[in-house]
């Protein structure tokens, strides 16, 4: 028996909890949201370094449709494309098949689904972006590792990354280290329940 595939989620991060719009300002601007681009400033050598590490292991992608649609607007394009080789799984209701290759669509009953992928053999799952689909995710308690980027800014408003689908769990910090412009970069892993105590 293969081990299970893990679904990790790789998101940058503000001080607020906002995963807004974090590429540029035209990126993501429903609700009205106006600080997209807020990462730029501070992606520094090292971050991107991380972030190909990250992303220089085995993977394929899980992404919500927006998130799809940005990323299958930009990375075809690209003379570099981490994702060309990698299955993108889609959750949609309504795409159902795109020419960028092999990408897989899946609808319906989208929670038993992401379940059977992970019962099968193959790399792990990585989220990115995909705000909506995170919620889902972390409601039905999907997500194995956590890799987040922590920003040292606040935008006040915008969709959070622990929103509508939180619930109460305790993750184990397995890596941690901060870039020179200040971005912590902080993973955990899934550690069963929360637990409580009082002093």
């Amino acid at each position: 028996m293969g081990s299970m595939r893990k679904i990790v989620v790789l998101t940058f991060v503000t001080l607020d909890g906002v995963m807004q719009g974090p590429g540029g300002p035209t990126e993501d601007t429903s609700g009205g949201f106006a600080h997209g681009g807020w990462t730029v400033p501070y992606f520094d050598e090292a971050l991107g370094e991380t972030m190909g590490e990250q992303m220089g292991r085995p993977f394929d992608l899980l992404l919500g449709r927006k998130t799809f649609d940005i990323f299958a607007s930009y990375w075809p394009q690209q003379s570099e494309n981490p994702f060309e080789e990698v299955t993108k799984y889609v959750v949609s209701n309504t795409l159902t098949e795109h020419s960028w290759q092999k990408s897989v669509f899946l609808a319906g009953d989208v929670v038993e689904k992401i379940r059977a992928l992970k019962q099968e053999t193959g790399p792990d799952l990585q989220v990115h972006g995909s705000g909506l689909l995170i919620q889902t995710l972390l409601k039905h308690d999907l997500v194995d590792q956590l890799w987040l980027k922590i920003f040292p800014v606040t935008v006040g408003a915008g969709k959070r990354l622990f929103g509508e689908g939180v619930i109460p769990a305790a993750f184990t910090l397995s890596e941690t280290k901060v870039s020179p412009s200040g971005v912590i970069i902080a993973s955990y892993k899934r550690a069963g329940e929360l637990k409580t105590g009082s002093f």
